[in-house]
């Protein structure tokens, strides 16, 4: 993977990242939780796809990368978030263990 691609996707890690910390919705969230006297933590993973625009001749796309981001932020969540992301499928920390 070239330079500038790695360049690219960093930023967009950093900026999901950012969108997340300065979010004012998930930082009173976190902050009920906290004053109803629990931790929070949140951990997120992004896979994201992306194709070069290397054609053939009919046009279609050849190549194809995926990668993926890892937060580094912790973030914790309600109960009513648990069940909004299993019903998306995405398994929380607690289901992994």
């Amino acid at each position: 993977m070239d330079e500038r691609l790695k360049d690219l996707m960093q930023e967009l890690g950093n900026a999901i990242n950012e969108s997340l910390s300065d979010s004012d919705r998930i930082a009173s969230a976190i902050g009920e939780i906290k004053r109803a006297g629990y931790d929070v933590f949140l951990v997120l993973e992004a896979t994201i796809g992306f194709n070069k625009r290397e054609t053939t001749d009919d046009d279609e796309p050849v190549t194809q990368e995926e990668t993926t981001f890892k937060s580094a932020g912790r973030f914790k969540w309600t109960s009513q978030d648990h069940k909004f992301l299993k019903a998306l499928k995405i398994a929380a920390d607690e289901d992994l263990r």
